[in-house]
């Protein structure tokens, strides 16, 4: 049954902080990378198993985390996936190989998987039926402030202190987030508890949804299908997928029950948690990189620069709730949000090298109330109509495609960064020849003032070439993240019209079996 009063409020900033646990630790690691492996000893290449490994494992327990609350109760699994979680954050801190350090974070996405979609499913029982637009707002300010914040927070620590506490950060909050669900949270009904286990349905969707993470995470690094293992992962994740489909259609006791795909809002809200988790993971990869990599921001500035996009997204989250509760239909806000994420990508896409952090204060303040009134609308769409034990499933498959959207996002762009500099080098060089005339002014020049520092002719000729390269280089990085920008944009706006196709509805509703 819904809560009130004290009791509703204290369950719901435990689960959202327990929940803002996995959300963080999926982007806090990768500002620590270099420390990690100046520490351990190991190669980049190695090192991002750091985080291939969380994902993986994230993504294969979120479909299934509906399935293990009904069977042990969603409390009792709550519990342990935070105590899980807490644990193996402090054997992450503890690791003292690269090896021990992958394993504990595997363990670590395991029980993160079982956090996520479980704190939605709590809050969507405990706020009363008719406020379950505020309650996805809450839940959202999480899921879309998480993964932004990650970063701020790991350069902070990484700046100040030693990459263990990047993990160590993680036991306080977790012991204090057990305590009150251990006091406040109700046992929801096990509706799972006697029946069956689908343990060919468990081995096929790890086998699945696992290489399928895998080849997102690490296909371009492998350069695609020309390394074997990511050409047998591709196929792995082909047939165990049409498997695990065909199992879970057949058993009676299916571990993801596909049935609740003929709800139709809730089918194509699956679409648009997709397009969503692109936009979100997609966007927070990119601008890093272009600050560092171009600007010569370090990590701990970064996460600074992002800080305005998280504020404008908490400070509208409740107002979309309010809003949702008045009768506002999801899609006109969510066509709202996809419109300020365009125009978000448009103004980053103007960038120049001279961009300063006052050019991406309104950009990324934009972002945050696109942000805002994108999550909420779309995931309230997505869970309007589910009820009972579907709302514990449907929450996994929602979490589950907005993660496999950004893992998709993140390696779809980073492909077409691979390709289209590759083009815009290619343009750029045609400038770069004897018969330019701005580029002879250019380069004499550079000559000259090499020589007034009193370098030799031929030194000076070897410093400017030099100096044209690297320009060069950093033209070419800036236009190709200005057009992915735009791909972002473009590729939002383009879905538009799927949120058209979910029910139109007043007041929704949570239904009363949920309670």
């Amino acid at each position: 049954m819904a809560e009130h009063g004290f009791r509703k409020w204290i369950i719901t900033i435990t689960v959202i902080l327990a929940s803002l646990l996995e959300l963080i630790d999926t982007t806090i690691v990768n500002v620590a990378l270099p420390d990690i492996m100046g520490n351990l000893g190991a190669t980049l290449e190695d090192a991002g198993w750091i985080v291939t490994g969380y994902a993986v494992a994230n993504v294969i327990i979120l479909p299934m985390s509906g399935w293990l609350g009904d069977r042990f109760g969603r409390k009792n699994y709550f519990i342990t996936s935070i105590l899980v979680f807490t644990f193996a954050s402090f054997l992450c801190g503890q690791a003292h190989s690269l090896s021990e350090l992958v394993v504990f974070r595997i363990l670590q996405g395991l029980a993160g998987g079982g956090l996520l979609s479980t704190a939605q499913a709590i809050l969507m029982e405990t706020w009363p039926r008719e406020e379950l637009g505020m309650a996805t707002a809450l839940f959202g300010l999480g899921a879309v402030v998480g993964p932004t914040v990650g970063p701020t927070i790991g350069g902070y620590i990484v700046e100040h202190f030693k990459w263990p506490y990047i993990f160590y950060v993680n036991i306080p909050v977790g012991a204090i987030a057990a305590f009150f669900v251990s006091v406040f949270v109700r046992e929801s009904p096990r509706y799972a508890k006697g029946k069956p286990i689908d343990w060919w349905g468990i081995a096929l969707l790890a086998a699945g949804v696992g290489s399928l993470q895998v080849v997102l995470e690490k296909g371009e690094t492998e350069d695609w299908f020309q390394t074997p293992y990511i050409s047998a992962l591709t196929l792995t994740t082909i047939l165990a997928g049409i498997a695990f489909i065909w199992r879970e259609l057949s058993t009676d006791h299916p571990v993801v029950n596909f049935k609740i795909l003929k709800n139709r809002s809730f089918a194509i809200g699956l679409i648009t948690s997709f397009v969503l988790g692109f936009a979100l993971y997609g966007s927070v990869f990119i601008f890093p990189v272009f600050c560092q990599s171009l600007l010569g921001f370090n990590a701990q500035q970064t996460g600074i620069i992002l800080f305005p996009s998280g504020v404008a997204t908490i400070m509208l989250m409740p107002f979309v709730g309010v809003m949702l509760k008045k009768g506002v239909p999801g899609q006109f806000m969510a066509t709202g949000g996809f419109f300020l994420f365009f125009v978000f990508t448009w103004m980053l896409s103007n960038s120049t090298l001279s961009s300063g952090t006052s050019d991406f204060f309104w950009p990324l303040v934009i972002r945050g109330v696109g942000m805002a009134i994108l999550f909420v609308p779309l995931t309230t769409l997505a869970l309007q109509d589910l009820k009972g034990p579907e709302i514990g499933q449907g929450a996994g498959l929602n979490n589950m495609m907005r993660q496999l959207g950004g893992s998709f996002g993140v390696a779809l762009l980073t492909t077409l960064i691979h390709i289209k500099s590759g083009k815009v080098r290619t343009a750029l060089l045609a400038y770069i020849n004897p018969y330019d005339g701005p580029f002879n002014d250019n380069f004499n020049s550079m000559v000259r003032n090499f020589e007034a520092q009193g370098k030799s002719h031929l030194d000076a000729i070897q410093m400017a070439n030099m100096a044209m390269e690297g320009r060069i280089i950093k033209q070419t990085m800036l236009l190709t993240y200005d057009n992915m920008y735009l791909i972002i944009g473009i590729f939002v706006l383009c879905c538009i019209p799927i949120v058209y196709l979910q029910k139109f509805k007043k007041n929704v509703a949570m239904p009363a079996d949920a309670h």
